[in-house]
């Protein structure tokens, strides 16, 4: 099977950085890039197999990515339905905001379309992604799309009126994570450790706390109890932190990534 990258950023090379180390043969990953100088890089760094152009690409390929800004994606919609000579491929789109119907209103309805969404963490092979598709996307096409996808971290199939919700807290939130940490770091710096300590003690425990809960059956109120003991420590900054709005302040900020994602949907 070969896997056809139209658009090789920062998304795009790590989905291939992820498919390599996970054991695909890079002879079987393709790329097309008007940047030649993006396309020459993964080559050198992976060796992946350069096409010259859109058509050689998608003529090659079983699976297209289309891993283009949405603003590019509009430009080269109709030159990528009429280079579509192979009605199977399975098209798989990383386009934000691109909808199921946006593909089968300017491609084919019988086409095979997938939406993913990956978030930053991908870059370090440890992206949550989200993913939906149309009717004509098989059970084998679905075990393609987690595997490339479980590659580069984990993937959950969601619906795609969820969608916005889903980016709001996978791809929107790791910026929330990366303040936390930093907070964490900051405090621990005005209480005299160094900086650098700090955020890698505070990253650390933030990364051990999500492997703890995922690993746990219990619900995170039961997992903050058992942090804090009766007249300790712990129980005087969780209660410092709900006196003021730690929880409502985290989701007022989901929702005004809501509001902005439906302003921006309606023009």
């Amino acid at each position: 099977m070969k896997y056809g990258f139209l658009g090789t950023g920062k998304m795009a090379s790590a989905i291939i950085a992820g498919m390599t180390l996970s054991g695909y043969n890079s002879n079987d990953i393709l790329g097309f890039n008007k940047s030649n100088e993006k396309i020459d890089k993964l080559v050198a760094d992976y060796g992946i197999g350069k096409c010259n152009s859109q058509k050689e690409l998608i003529a090659t390929s079983d699976v297209l990515f289309l891993a283009v800004k949405p603003s590019v994606l509009d430009e080269i919609i109709e030159d990528v339905k009429s280079n579509l000579s192979n009605k199977n491929i399975l098209i798989i789109s990383i386009a934000v905001g691109k909808t199921l119907s946006y593909f089968e209103e300017h491609l084919d309805k019988n086409n095979k379309i997938v939406r993913v969404m990956p978030n930053i963490n991908s870059t370090a092979l440890a992206s949550t992604s989200g993913y939906c598709f149309n009717s004509n996307v098989s059970i084998g096409d679905i075990k393609v799309i987690e595997d490339v996808f479980g590659s580069i971290g984990t993937i959950e199939q969601v619906k795609e009126d969820l969608f916005s919700i889903f980016a709001a807290i996978a791809g929107s939130s790791p910026a929330f994570t990366y303040m936390y940490i930093d907070a964490l770091a900051a405090a621990a710096v005005k209480a005299g450790m160094p900086k650098k300590q700090a955020l890698k003690i505070a990253a650390n425990t933030v990364k051990g706390s999500s492997i703890a809960l995922l690993n746990s059956d219990k619900h995170p109120c039961d997992l903050i109890d058992d942090v804090c003991s009766p007249n300790g420590t712990t129980i005087e900054g969780v209660s410092s932190l709900k006196i003021n709005c730690f929880e409502g302040v985290i989701s007022e900020g989901i929702d005004a990534i809501l509001k902005k994602d439906k302003a921006i949907k309606e023009g």
